[in-house]
């Protein structure tokens, strides 16, 4: 489940608003997407992420949530939740632990902060590869060979700009999917969803800093 989690946070923060410079038809695609985030006062979004073996056997599904305001946002797996005020972030393991920590210490997180940070445009080779039918398919692949997956394809709804579905391909072959199954950019969002509250979370749950 954890896997999943942070695989599904991988894709939101390094894919959705990347500001990728190799090709001006995809550069164009993906700005349209951004330029709509970015004037937005609240988002909130519904994903299904899936993820396939090497053989493209299915390996699971799981629902994920994203509330998100400026550099505040909640994201919710099942039982686990990630809350950041702006200034801490914590994570609840779903069961007797929150890790709190200062968004500065979580700089290496790949959380929803990033998502407009426009910081990602050096670490992608991008191309437009398919804009037959309902969809522009933007197809990313890491300059870093390092990284642990070989490339991701986006899927831009080509009425609304709105992403639709990410692929991502691991080394090993294996494929995670997150479709968007729900995106508001014009959520009404309160101050009181962003703010960390122990009484929330069991009795006994122990919090680490």
């Amino acid at each position: 489940m954890r896997k999943l989690y942070i695989a599904g946070l991988f894709i939101l923060s390094n894919f959705l608003f990347a500001q990728a410079q190799n090709d001006p038809a995809a550069k164009k695609v993906i700005d349209a997407f951004g330029t709509k985030v970015k004037a937005s006062k609240g988002i909130t979004a519904a994903f299904s992420l899936k993820s396939f073996t090497s053989k493209g056997k299915p390996n699971g599904t799981k629902a994920l949530s994203l509330s998100m305001r400026a550099d505040k946002y909640v994201l919710k797996q099942g039982k686990t939740e990630i809350i950041c005020d702006g200034k801490f972030v914590y994570n609840f393991d779903g069961a007797k632990t929150i890790t709190k920590s200062a968004v500065e210490e979580s700089s290496q997180t790949l959380s929803p902060q990033k998502l407009l940070a426009g910081s990602y445009d050096k670490d992608f080779s991008y191309k437009l590869i398919n804009s037959k039918g309902d969809f522009n398919e933007i197809e990313m692949v890491p300059l870093d060979k390092r990284k642990n997956f070989q490339k991701v394809n986006l899927f831009f709804n080509k009425k609304t700009s709105v992403l639709s579905k990410a692929r991502i391909l691991d080394k090993s072959n294996n494929v995670t999917e997150l479709g968007v199954s729900n995106i508001n950019l014009n959520a009404k969002l309160t101050d009181a969803l962003f703010v960390f509250n122990k009484v929330n979370y069991p009795k006994d749950v122990e919090i680490l800093d």
